[in-house]
């Protein structure tokens, strides 16, 4: 190599580990080189990274980007540019779409319609189901990077399986080595609870807390915890809200079952009681935002690495489906991909975690979870050249009219920012600039269950 592609030069190079002062070359795609500053080294373009911060792109391995069936909240195109301006890199979509990623041919088709759009790397989950145990290896081979358990559902595209069920499909997915994300709630518990409060004529957001108890997460997550200790399974717990569950994950994790998890934003920085500051049912997710006290045992758990990551469960909704006069009838969910990190940083700008803490929970972590690292996850010579600028100077606000997403219905509007994503960079392209996503559709590149 005689010239390198581009030099990022005079930033603060951000690891899970340390900071320090360095450039960053790269070469067709990927880190070709760490150097020292003034280091001599040929490259054909220089960025100027003179007081930022360079840190490895985001993974958000949870989100819902609406195709196919759900075009109007939100397009593979506008989700990814949504990533883009906010500092991901990679992500890691849903398969409750319409039809449902349930057949290695739905599998198939939804990576061929997100090849052309992405502007991101991505990764498509398959839907682990009773009707979808004798296809997991075919869907697998059709380009699955993981699979999705919906242990707690009241959605009939995506029923949550038997016990004995779920039992076979960890076996299954253990052989291949795949980790299995839950959504980890009793789904028992859940229609029973919702019978009640729809047979007493409750509407109101309390009434869906109550039918999502917190014993409906903890069974479940400890459940799903003795399944991938009897068959050796790997498995990722997903949107962690319940400060109940901490414990029981710390113990599977002191058992050796290889089980990680997840919180994301909502569920360290609201409470129900942010409920009086939006429309009365604009707050309802499942699992639900859960009263005053969650937040605090979450954010130890992170960052005592009980809980291994943050996501964003990033699900889109126009403004007009999140403000009903039901809470049955709002939908459930947030858009989060481009605020999450904007979020965070402003939490390290706050003392409560430091830049290296956030890479290891926003990007490194993922990587080795879900089988992606070296080649993301770090800035190493051999990675990924998946490169995100912050300046921690920066400060701003949430705003709906700025986010890409066709579902911009956020939560956070107004939440103040210090230390903002000003440029991100997937495998050494430039994609966003300044919380602007450029047009880079069909650069994203489609990462399945044989990539790592």
């Amino acid at each position: 190599m005689t010239s390198a592609d581009l030099r990022i030069g005079g930033g603060t190079i951000v690891t899970h580990e340390a900071m320090f002062p360095g450039d960053v070359l790269v070469h067709e795609g990927r880190i070709a080189a760490i150097l020292q500053p003034g280091e001599a080294a040929p490259a054909q373009q220089v960025i100027d990274a003179t007081g930022l911060h360079v840190l490895p792109g985001a993974i958000d391995v949870h989100v819902h980007f609406r195709e196919p069936g759900f075009g109007h909240k939100e397009t593979w195109a506008t989700g990814t540019k949504a990533a883009a301006a906010g500092g991901v890199t990679t992500v890691f979509e849903m398969p409750n779409t319409d039809p449902a990623t349930a057949t290695p041919e739905a599998v198939a088709a939804k990576i061929a319609h997100a090849r052309p759009q992405a502007h991101v790397d991505f990764g498509v989950y398959g839907l682990f189901a009773e009707s979808t145990l004798p296809m997991l290896e075919e869907m697998r081979a059709a380009g699955a990077i993981a699979f999705k358990l919906f242990l707690g559902s009241d959605n009939p595209r995506i029923p949550c399986p038997n016990d004995g069920a779920v039992l076979d499909g960890l076996e299954a997915l253990a052989a291949m080595g795949l980790r299995t994300t839950i959504h980890a709630e009793n789904t028992p518990i859940l229609k029973w609870r919702e019978a009640q409060m729809k047979a007493a004529g409750r509407h109101d957001l309390a009434a869906h807390n109550f039918m999502h108890p917190d014993i409906a997460t903890v069974e479940a997550v400890c459940r799903a915890a003795l399944f991938a200790e009897w068959t050796g399974a790997k498995i990722h717990i997903a949107h962690e809200s319940c400060h109940h569950s901490i414990p029981w994950i710390a113990h599977a994790k002191a058992r050796g079952v290889d089980i990680t998890a997840e919180t994301c934003p909502q569920y360290l920085l609201l409470s129900t009681e942010d409920a009086a500051r939006l429309p009365g049912t604009f707050l309802r997710v499942k699992p639900p935002i859960r009263e005053p006290g969650h937040a605090e045992p979450l954010w130890r758990a992170l960052l005592d690495g009980t809980i291994d990551m943050i996501s964003t469960d990033h699900a889109p909704h126009l403004p007009s489906e999140k403000s009903r006069d039901s809470i049955w009838d709002a939908a459930p969910g947030f858009p989060g991909v481009q605020t999450s990190m904007p979020l965070m940083l402003a939490q390290v700008s706050a003392g409560r975690m430091t830049l290296p803490d956030y890479v290891r929970r926003s990007s490194f972590n993922a990587a080795r979870a879900f089988g992606l690292f070296p080649r993301k996850g770090l800035l190493t010579p051999g990675s990924d050249a998946d490169i995100v600028l912050v300046d921690m100077a920066k400060v701003g606000e949430v705003r709906r009219e700025a986010l890409h997403s066709r579902g911009n219905a956020t939560a956070f509007e107004g939440f103040p920012l210090k230390g903002l994503p000003v440029r991100t960079l997937v495998r050494g392209r430039t994609v966003a600039l300044d919380g602007r996503a450029l047009e880079a559709a069909g650069w994203g590149r489609n990462l399945d269950g044989e990539w790592h």
